[in-house]
């Protein structure tokens, strides 16, 4: 997924002891209470409610993927209904002649069931993708499932060129998983990383990881492969773009990917101004608690800023 959603936006005056405790019993809180800070980035629950969003930012420039909240299916039913689900949305998708794409979570279509149900939902999908000229983003999940998301993404690539997978920037490992993928002609979303992981995994330090996300994206870009650059971070967008223009690389090479709701004060209108592709991550669904609750967690400021937004503080 994607890396800190507001923080680089908010006045430090709001970075205060209160948010984190407030982060970290927020989820005892009732979903009447946590609804108002979900709604900015939740497009809705229903696949209508999400079209009318992707449409209106369509509208704007932007291009989108669809995410279906939730993850940890259980049963092979569950994880066929999901399935289904996201057959019915690149109908939708194609019908209306949408810039859109999907991207799933491997639990969420039957991954934590077996493997093999997992990889034959998501052929399914990769092969009504193809068919609606559409592409599937395999996004990556916590530390335990990462080499099953990579081998999955490895032998998709066998029969469908239209998917791709997502690396997280804080993992230690990701510089080889890099080298690795890249042999091929990837489309991969680089990430900074969201999970808690321990030191000996992930990376701890804010510099390291900015390093490591920059390397991990000129790897890709002086070789053969398309990037998504998935970050909220004004700087690490300002030093990529500096480089990017430096060494001539095209925009059909990459494209900048932020969350849905997330305010950039106008920067995504100046990404799309200079031609760049700028595609939103929308998530939407009856699952939106967790999804939300896990964002507050992460981003304790988001609290202050969306109370200074309902109340109109100064």
């Amino acid at each position: 997924m994607f890396d800190e959603p507001a923080l680089l936006l908010l006045n430090s005056a709001l970075m205060n002891p209160l948010n984190s405790i407030l982060a970290a019993i927020i989820s005892i809180f009732p979903r009447w209470i946590i609804k108002p800070f979900a709604k900015p980035y939740v497009a809705g629950e229903t696949i209508a409610e999400a079209l009318v969003h992707i449409n209106a930012l369509n509208e704007k420039g932007f291009a989108a993927t669809l995410d279906i909240l939730g993850e940890h299916v259980q049963t092979i039913d569950e994880a066929a209904d999901i399935t289904k689900s996201y057959t019915e949305i690149l109908d939708a998708i194609s019908e209306q002649n949408l810039n859109c794409n999907i991207s799933i979570k491997p639990t969420h279509i039957g991954l934590d069931i077996s493997y093999e149900t997992v990889k034959n939902n998501l052929f399914t999908l990769l092969a009504k993708a193809k068919e609606l000229h559409s592409f599937v983003r395999i996004d990556m999940e916590d530390s335990p499932y990462t080499d099953a998301s990579i081998k999955l993404y490895l032998e998709a690539l066998i029969h469908y060129d239209n998917v791709g997978p997502v690396i997280q920037a804080y993992l230690r490992r990701s510089t080889e998983d890099i080298k690795r993928l890249n042999s091929e002609k990837i489309n991969v979303r680089i990430c900074k990383g969201i999970y808690s992981e321990s030191e000996t995994i992930a990376l701890q330090r804010k510099t390291e990881i900015n390093d490591q996300f920059n390397q991990l994206v000129k790897a890709i870009l002086t070789g053969d492969g398309y990037v998504g650059i998935a970050t909220h971070d004004l700087n690490l967008i300002d030093a990529l773009e500096n480089w990017i223009s430096d060494n001539e690389i095209s925009p059909d090479r990459f494209e900048f990917q932020v969350l849905f709701g997330v305010p950039m004060s106008g920067r995504l209108q100046a990404l799309l101004a200079k031609g760049y592709t700028v595609r939103q991550y929308v998530p939407f669904g009856k699952d939106w608690h967790d999804y939300s609750v896990r964002r507050l967690k992460e981003n304790p400021s988001i609290i202050s800023y969306i109370f200074k937004n309902m109340f109109k503080m100064d």
